[in-house]
Formats: structure tokens, sequence, C-alpha cells
């Protein structure tokens, strides 16, 4: 995950001077019109994130090389791509976007996948440090899983190097049903079986 250090009282220090009267207002501008960065939208403003650290950087980009090395297209891994859900904030920049071929045409002109598109077949999201308390771990494993499970995402991995797991979850009855995988587990995905990873590979990046 991308860090949001800000706690909730001093996001309103960090608002860009955008701001949109709705989400299908933002939706609707150029990207031209947009800030330069990475941002969630938040009630009508954008609020910036941080960029990733090097080494959550480095384990999605082995993630991405391992997906392409199974046959994966590269046109449809994106480093960087939003996703619109429910709930606040109502977008989301997964570390790691696995698109389908259908959206290789609707992304053409902004990388933003809306609820009006099918959802992208897996998200993969790299845990910054923290514990349980902290909102990193409550942004991935709480508000983010409850998020993408409710627009259909199969398949969401949660990469903590921290506490030395990888976990995938596989949606189910509109929840995620979670396998964790430590050291020489095999990594199971049922989006990607051909997938032949342990968690210690993945970790290291």
């Amino acid at each position: 995950m991308r860090e949001q250090p800000q706690t909730e009282a001093k996001r309103s220090m960090t608002f860009t001077k955008v701001r949109f009267a709705s989400f299908e207002d933002y939706l609707a501008a150029e990207p031209s019109e947009l800030p330069e960065g990475l941002y969630e939208y938040w009630d009508g403003e954008l609020i910036p994130l941080m960029s990733e650290s090097f080494g959550n950087g480095t384990i999605a980009i082995f993630i991405q090389l391992a997906l392409i090395a199974i046959g994966v297209s590269y046109k449809l891994i994106r480093p960087v791509c939003e996703v619109e859900v429910p709930g606040r904030p109502q977008s989301r920049i997964p570390d790691l976007t696995v698109t389908d071929e259908v959206h290789v045409t609707l992304l053409k002109k902004r990388s933003t996948i809306t609820r009006r598109m099918p959802p992208p077949r897996l998200v993969v999201e790299v845990v910054s440090p923290g514990d349980e308390d902290s909102e990193n771990y409550k942004r991935d494993y709480q508000a983010k899983r409850d998020q993408y499970a409710a627009i259909g995402i199969p398949e969401y991995w949660l990469v903590d190097p921290e506490r030395e797991w990888v976990m995938v979850g596989t949606l189910n009855d509109g929840e995620y049903l979670f396998a964790t995988y430590r050291e020489k587990d095999r990594v199971i995905s049922i989006t990607f079986p051909e997938l032949n990873l342990t968690a210690a590979q993945m970790l290291a990046g």
C-alpha cells in the first residue's frame, strides 16, 4: 500500500485546490485537468498519496514480473490503476492491479476502473509497517478488504513483510476467505494457478 501518514484530523491540511461537485464530475474531468501525482477522492477533494517505499515497490515489481513470466500480458498488469469503491474514500490505488482483456479498451483514456465496469481480476497491497491499531493495518486489513469485496474483485492479496506472510483472499458470497502462507509455503492463487512462488520469494521481492 502507498502510505498516508496523515491522520483524519490532518487531512484538511493536505487537500489540493481542485474540488469536484461529485465523483461523476471527477470522472468526467480530462486527465490534463487533474493534478500530478497519486491521490484518493474524499468528498470532492483529492488527497495526495505518498510515494511507495523502495522495499514495497520492489515487491510489487517482482510480482508483476512473476505474472508476466507465467504468460499474463503486460498490458493487463497495472502498477498504477485507480479503482472506484464504495464508502470513503471513493477511490483506491492498489500497489498492483491485474485487469481483464475488456479493460484494455476501457482504460485507454484514463486508468480508472469505475463501478460501471467489470472489476479487475486481482488487486495486491504490500502492507507498510504498523501494529493492529495503526492506520496502515486498518486500511489494508479492514477498509480496503471490505471495499474490494463490495465491487466483486475475485482475489485480494496482502503481502506483509513485517508479519512475514502473504495472505490470499478469495471472494466467496461477498466476503474474502483468506489463506495465509509463510516461508517455504507455495502461494496458491485460484486466479493464477500456474504461479509457482513461495511466500519467502514474494516477500524478498
